[in-house]
């Protein structure tokens, strides 16, 4: 699902909202999940999962093209848990 079905959904399930106002609705809960992450916060959504950010170090890659050694700089990456509630239900048991 992306972005723009999301919205449809959720406009269609509450026709009392105007679709303008789901989609920032929806854009403002976005936008403060990567505000969250984006100053070192975790965010905990109860029953679905948890949104982290984790540190990579600096390494030293390999161009795949070439084979030649090259630095790689150390990097801060989005990291998802799923919650337990979301593991059990993709896996039947609930």
């Amino acid at each position: 699902m992306i972005r723009s079905e999301l919205i449809q959904k959720i406009a269609d399930e509450n026709p009392h909202l105007y679709q303008r106002d789901v989609e920032r609705i929806v854009n403002t809960f976005f936008n403060e999940i990567t505000g969250a992450m984006a100053n070192g916060n975790r965010v905990e959504l109860r029953g679905f999962g948890a949104f982290s950010v984790k540190k990579r170090d600096a390494r030293t890659g390999r161009n795949p093209r070439t084979g030649e050694s090259v630095p790689v700089e150390e990097k801060h990456v989005p990291f998802f848990k799923a919650g337990k509630l979301l593991r059990e239900r993709l896996n039947g048991k609930a």
